[in-house]
């Protein structure tokens, strides 16, 4: 394998061709007009124009991705996650074209895919699954009767869903109706695919995912696990790794659970077994992504490995060169996602001229990022930023390196999910350990962090006062008038 392109753009794009840089293998980038400026198209050792700035007319059309692979002789395409990275259809058009696909096979990508095909697949090796039914339905009297059967609040998800859309909270039969038709207009229109399934709502569970990696060869290895219970609009903001609550017999437990996921879909590659934990400690399969995740750096940090490189590794038909016995948990990480938005006005996306954009440094912070200062933010993609991710000894120094990294990341011109950041680390609930996947809904508010926000800056006033006065005292003659 000496040249990949790298199917995305931003922070994952750059955080693939690092990797690759450091194997000795070229990288060819594939950017949009709107993203002309943008790091990763100087990163890559060539740099290809792929259409307009909408995603539709850019980065999800496989057919021209392919196309350039094979006029430059890449060998093969890393999709990075989001836009065609959990795709089969392109997955299998790149090996029909000869080109290696940095991931599972297409079967496995279409098998875990879709909610209820994952089901099917997975409930023969007793994995323990969350109440409901294992069929796609729209006739409402259907619903209203499997709802009474197992007990409301019930939860109506997507079977072709993701990222929390096409995902209504139904709490008593009164809302069954209008929430049901407002999940399937939500699917149809982002997935192409109205069908929803019902299940029971486990309320105030812990989101808890595992990272595997399969070989070629038969072997698959589990990495442990993130904690990604701090969400907003069921999508992850804070990860961590490992987990505050799993003792060392749940979690070889629940990385157990993991691996025969990936064995019930012939898994190759990296992915992520996502589980709800509920506050009994006991645990259920949500789904699994059949992608390198966002929040894949904490594992990297406790863990020791490069997960990219692994997914390299694999691909070109290497055997794993890790053990299950091999993998230790050192220390702790923390992941925040830094997003364009604004955590004042219900995270809406804050689009802008970046005119002041500083990065923190240390040694136990790691960026990764996709953007520099005097950029504009596009608005046709996810709002992300970057990733500012920390590591400790302990979950507390993790935590401190986290308020110290985002104390000194500098940006202007746009709103940010920086000060939300803050928020989560100075809260009892999450220093203690005491939190779930509600830990918004039941301590978040504007207003609380704006009374936060202003107590810092009254703070940061009588900190400069104190040094002011101190250095007028230094500055003072002695035995002056």
């Amino acid at each position: 394998m000496k040249k990949i392109l790298v199917a995305n753009r931003g922070e994952i794009a750059i955080r693939v061709m690092k990797t690759a840089k450091k194997m000795g293998i070229k990288t060819v980038a594939i950017y949009s007009t709107a993203d002309r400026k943008s790091p990763h198209v100087r990163y890559a050792d060539v740099a290809v124009l792929i259409g307009e700035g909408p995603s539709n007319q850019s980065y999800l059309l496989g057919d021209k991705i392919i196309e350039v692979a094979k006029s430059l002789n890449v060998d093969a395409i890393h999709p990075g996650y989001g836009f065609l990275s959990e795709n089969a259809a392109f997955a299998e058009a790149c090996e029909t074209n000869g080109l290696i696909f940095i991931g599972p096979k297409s079967k496995a990508i279409e098998m875990m895919g879709n909610k209820l095909a994952a089901k099917e697949a997975v409930k023969h090796y007793n994995i323990p699954m969350v109440p409901g039914i294992d069929e796609a339905i729209t006739d409402v009297e259907k619903a209203k009767h499997i709802a009474n059967a197992i007990g409301y609040p019930i939860l109506i998800k997507a079977a072709a869903g993701g990222g929390g859309k096409g995902m209504r909270v139904v709490e008593k039969v009164s809302e069954l109706e209008s929430q049901m038709n407002r999940a399937i207009s939500e699917a149809t229109s982002a997935f192409g695919d109205g069908s929803v399934f019902i299940e029971k709502y486990v309320s105030s569970p812990r989101h808890i995912e595992i990272q595997v990696m399969a070989d070629m060869h038969g072997n698959i290895i589990h990495l442990f696990e993130r904690e990604c219970s701090i969400q907003r609009r069921h999508q992850k903001v804070v990860e961590e790794a490992p987990s505050f609550v799993l003792t060392p017999e749940l979690r070889a437990e629940m990385g157990e659970a993991a691996v025969k996921v990936a064995k019930a879909c012939d898994y190759v590659g990296a992915g992520t077994v996502e589980f709800l934990l509920d506050e009994n400690l006991n645990f259920y399969f949500l789904e699994m992504n059949t992608r390198l995740q966002v929040e894949h750096p904490v594992t990297e940090l406790i863990t020791n490995t490069d997960l990219v490189e692994l997914q390299i590794r694999v691909a070109r038909g290497e055997v794993l060169p890790l053990k299950q016995e091999d993998l230790k948990i050192k220390g702790h990480a923390l992941e925040l996602r830094v997003y364009a938005e604004d955590p004042l006005n219900d995270f809406l996306p804050s689009v802008g001229h970046l005119e002041a954009y500083q990065l923190p440094i240390g040694k136990n912070i790691r960026v990764d990022n996709g953007f520099e200062e005097g950029m504009d933010i596009p608005i046709y993609y996810d709002p992300m930023l970057a990733k500012l991710i920390t590591y400790g000894e302990t979950r507390a120094e993790a935590i401190d390196e986290m308020l110290n990294a985002i104390n000194n990341y500098h940006i202007e011109g746009i709103d940010t999910t920086l000060p939300f950041g803050t928020f989560v680390c100075e809260h009892d609930a999450f220093r203690s350990g005491n939190f779930d996947t509600s830990f918004v809904k039941k301590y978040y508010s504007a207003e609380k962090l704006k009374e936060n926000n202003a107590k810092e800056a009254h703070l940061a006033a009588l900190i400069a006062v104190k040094r002011y006065l101190e250095d007028q005292k230094k500055l003072r003659v002695p035995g002056g008038n």
